[in-house]
């Protein structure tokens, strides 16, 4: 995915190969995320992020972690902030 562009939605920036896309992911042993794209999203610097990989979609995902937390909560009905036993 080296030199690919990036694009970016709320709590979340995708890598994949788009002709159109902002920004290109340089090849390293880690995931720097352009600040364009992070002030986009919402994140801020040294935020954690939830990278997910979809190979067969070519593609690299990396949702900040309030975004997870949310999706969670929405699917859970016992993370209602209420204490059950």
């Amino acid at each position: 995915m080296t030199g690919s562009p990036l694009s970016a939605c709320p709590g979340a920036v995708i890598a994949r190969r788009d002709p159109h896309g902002m920004i290109s992911l340089a090849a390293r042993q880690y995931v720097a995320i352009p600040a364009a794209l992070c002030h986009r999203c919402g994140l801020h610097p040294g935020d954690r992020v939830l990278l997910a990989a979809a190979p067969a979609e070519d593609m690299l995902s990396a949702y900040s972690l309030a975004l997870v937390d949310e999706a969670i909560r929405a699917r859970n009905p016992f993370m209602d902030g209420r204490t059950h036993q």
